[in-house]
């Protein structure tokens, strides 16, 4: 093929893939506003709307122009004279065909519609604490997620099938191992804090938060703490999410609890971390599949990051706290920055995932692998999951949910088909972990860095080493390249060991 050829040949190959990535944008903002603005009476039609969408998206990935670019641009001469943007849009785009190849189009639309139903009666069933009006839906899922599996195929275990879409390469093989390390210390760690007489009176977190009040405090640390907001906006949701239509338009979401300081303040930090990573993704990328976060652990090692690590931490509140005494001057009143540090790191096993602290947190995500890997082997049905999931709590955290709405219910995530997705939570605790255990020995004036409220610093070293690569570099390859070794437990044990032991003085 001669050069102007393959010019032309590539350049309408990237033109098809950007028509791709502009449906994938429109089912985002579709869906976005369907969780935050859309009125109860348009659900089914917008669900309706996404099936059609998400329809035609999948039948570009797996048309047979799609299969004609892919065979052409995979030629060894051919493919050795491609830029690496278009390399790896190539090897994506042949991952997404052959996926997407395996499964009728008609299959994969009805999962759509169904999906999309599926959020809208969770919110119904959550708030009415209605677990029997969200089971035949979601019984519907697990079905689907067993359908497309045969399609998929799998080597040692089902569950690794759907391991991979959000965590590439991951095994249940890799993670039992891994997981047990977490579970195990953690439990210890968790018994001895119990144990501790180096309790503190936290109540004053959980008096009346003016919701204003607490809305502008939280924009406001989130801005210093680099979030864009003339790339993003921040809205409410039942669920707190981030969603990207490109870098320079990256909207998170939070929930407001006017007797929890905490709830807003952390998640909008949280979804924050999410943001930073897609707002400084290369715009070299845009209009690619790569201009995406690597993978779900690594974006969520970064928004773990900027939660626990920095949020949560004593220098960051050396820098904030007198602007949050300010902020509520009446339910701080007397209380120091030593206590206030102490509260919002207090451990104290709870029902609510997204309110766990540091250290329960993991034993939340055990649970939910556990009940998945489970549904997927078959060996439990749906119907059974409100009393299994009440016995692992009791098991991992000595308490039971008192309605399923703060039980089975709490979480989103099943009513997408996101099963697969839980672990890659635990991931990112691992991963921050080890990320920050080589940024710190970097920046060596990393605390103080925080004290001062300079970010700057700490985000540019961030971005160097993760965020602009999107989807250029391979999770185990950031890893590798950053601390030298691929997943490794024993940096967040040894975190959450030397931080709580310190605070409990263990």
């Amino acid at each position: 093929m001669s050069t102007a050829s393959q010019d032309k040949r590539v350049a309408a190959f990237r033109e098809y893939v950007k028509k791709m990535v502009s449906y994938g944008q429109a089912l985002a903002i579709l869906n976005w506003d369907l969780r935050t603005k859309a009125p109860r009476k348009g659900v089914e039609a917008r669900s309706e709307l996404l099936g059609v969408l998400s329809g035609e998206h999948f039948k570009l990935s797996t048309s047979d122009q799609m299969a004609e670019y892919l065979q052409a641009l995979q030629e060894p001469d051919t493919f050795a004279a491609l830029d690496p943007i278009t390399q790896k849009t190539v090897l994506e785009c042949k991952k997404e065909y052959e996926r997407s190849k395996k499964i009728p189009p008609d299959r994969f639309q009805a999962f759509v519609v169904l999906a999309a139903q599926a959020g809208s009666v969770w919110e119904e069933a959550k708030a009415h604490n209605d677990f029997a009006s969200y089971r035949p839906y979601l019984e519907k899922i697990v079905q689907f997620q067993l359908e497309f599996i045969e399609y998929w195929g799998y080597k040692d275990n089902k569950y690794d099938t759907l391991l991979d879409m959000y965590e590439p390469g991951m095994t249940v093989a890799q993670l039992d191992p891994m997981f047990a390390t977490i579970r195990d210390k953690s439990v210890n760690l968790l018994d001895r804090i119990m144990a501790s007489p180096h309790k503190r009176d936290t109540s004053f977190l959980t008096q009346n938060y003016d919701v204003a009040a607490q809305e502008a405090f939280s924009r406001y640390v989130i801005e210093r703490v680099g979030y864009d907001f003339k790339a993003g906006r921040m809205d409410v949701s039942v669920h707190p999410f981030c969603t990207t239509f490109a870098p320079t338009d990256v909207r998170i979401t939070t929930r407001f609890n006017p007797n929890d300081f905490q709830t807003a303040l952390f998640g909008c930090i949280h979804e924050t971390g999410h943001a930073i990573y897609e707002q400084n993704i290369s715009m070299d990328l845009f209009g690619t599949p790569l201009c995406d976060g690597t993978s779900m652990g690594i974006h969520e090692s970064q928004s773990r990051f900027w939660e626990n690590m920095v949020g949560r931490s004593l220098p960051f509140w050396n820098h904030f706290y007198t602007d949050v005494v300010k902020a509520f001057p009446t339910q701080l009143e007397g209380i120091s920055i030593d206590q206030f540090y102490y509260g919002i790191n207090e451990v104290t096993p709870s029902l609510i995932r997204i309110e766990a602290d540091e250290l329960t947190y993991n034993l939340h995500i055990m649970i939910r692998y556990e009940i998945e890997k489970a549904l997927i082997d078959q060996k439990i049905e749906v119907g059974d999951l409100p009393r299994i999931w009440n016995e692992k709590m009791k098991e991992y955290l000595g308490i039971v949910p008192d309605t399923d709405a703060n039980g089975v219910l709490q979480d989103v995530h099943w009513s997408d088909g996101s099963f697969g997705y839980f672990p890659t939570y635990s991931l990112g605790n691992v991963y921050a972990a080890q990320i920050a255990n080589v940024l710190k020995k970097e920046l060596s004036d990393y605390e103080a860095l925080i004290s001062a409220g300079e970010f700057t610093p700490i985000r540019e070293w961030l971005k160097a080493r993760i965020y602009q690569y999107g989807k250029m570099k391979s999770p185990n390859e950031l890893l590798h390249d950053i601390t030298g070794e691929l997943g490794n437990a024993s940096y967040l044990v040894d975190y959450l060991e030397k931080k709580f032991s310190a605070i409990y003085h263990l």
